[in-house]
């Protein structure tokens, strides 16, 4: 970490979440939610962590996992279909559009829940045989629906971009090409609960200038993960200046969520030293947090 900026950055702090898809994996999905709050997190994300997308039996047994643990749920991916197997996402799949519509609805029923505001819907790849145009278009469609589903119980659709080289043929790398489809969807939409979400790892494999990113998409920002690069593992153990970027995030007024989604080895545990290091992330509420 580096030495502090002197400024309103001072004054700033965030309580992390912890992304259970990548924290916490050593346990089985159940176990990693109590895990998380013995932890210190008061909060915890995950990718879509069910088979289906569906609302079903699995995300009932999850549901109940969090509301017996006392925890916050504060966001989830859409259902982005095989993601072991390499896919990411089916937001621009024309041949999917009624999966995604059934995950719509299954995302509205778990944000009335459980008050969770932030969905990421991964975009997905180009796929052999289909015409970009097309998959974007439906991509576009399948946006608006979402927002404008969202809006009502007070859920924001996330726009991601991803590295390249690492997830196929996914069309959205840079912070530049998220806000412009972030702009595009708000404008049909005629609502603004769709943001970019400013994933460290992601944009820093890309050669992005992630301070640069901050300063000139802030009102864009709608959700932050944090992971080093190269490598995805926990802040320090690559050449991202956490610092710079929190200090950064500060100073342009963010006030949104902050998550640990990182790959953290064996054990999660020892992966948590950083956060004592950095002023910027604490675990667990302050008096005054509001989200």
């Amino acid at each position: 970490m580096t030495a502090r900026v002197a400024g309103i950055e001072d004054e700033r702090t965030w309580s992390l979440v912890a992304n259970i898809s990548l924290l916490f994996a050593e346990l089985p999905l159940l176990e990693r939610i109590p895990a998380a709050k013995e932890a210190g997190f008061d909060a915890v994300e995950a990718w879509w962590p069910f088979p289906g997308g569906t609302f079903d039996d699995a995300v009932e047994d999850f549901l109940d996992t969090i509301e017996r643990t006392g925890i916050r749920l504060t966001g989830l991916n859409f259902f982005a279909g095989d993601m072991p197997g390499g896919e990411r996402g089916i937001v621009s799949r024309p041949d999917r559009q009624n999966e995604f519509a059934e995950n719509v609805e299954a995302i509205v029923r778990i944000a009335e829940r459980t008050g969770a505001s932030g969905f990421n819907a991964l975009y997905g790849q180009r796929q052999p045989g289909m015409d970009p145009e097309d998959q974007d278009q439906v991509g576009f469609d399948n946006l608006v629906h979402a927002t404008r589903a969202l809006a009502p119980v007070g859920g924001t659709t996330l726009v991601e971009p991803l590295s390249r080289g690492l997830n196929g043929a996914y069309p959205l790398e840079t912070a530049t090409q998220a806000v412009e489809l972030v702009d595009r969807v708000r404008g049909a939409a005629g609502t603004d609960n769709i943001g970019f979400l400013f994933d460290t790892f992601h944009l820093a494999n890309n050669g992005e200038d992630l301070v640069a990113v901050i300063e000139r998409h802030a009102s864009r920002i709608a959700h932050v993960q944090l992971a080093d690069a190269p490598g995805r593992g926990a802040p320090g153990t690559g050449t991202v200046d956490f610092d710079a970027v929190l200090a950064a995030l500060a100073r342009v007024g963010y006030d949104g969520l902050v998550a640990c989604e990182y790959a953290p080895g064996e054990q999660t545990i020892p992966s948590l030293a950083w956060i004592a290091a950095c002023r910027y992330v604490r675990l667990g509420r302050g008096p005054d947090d509001h989200r």
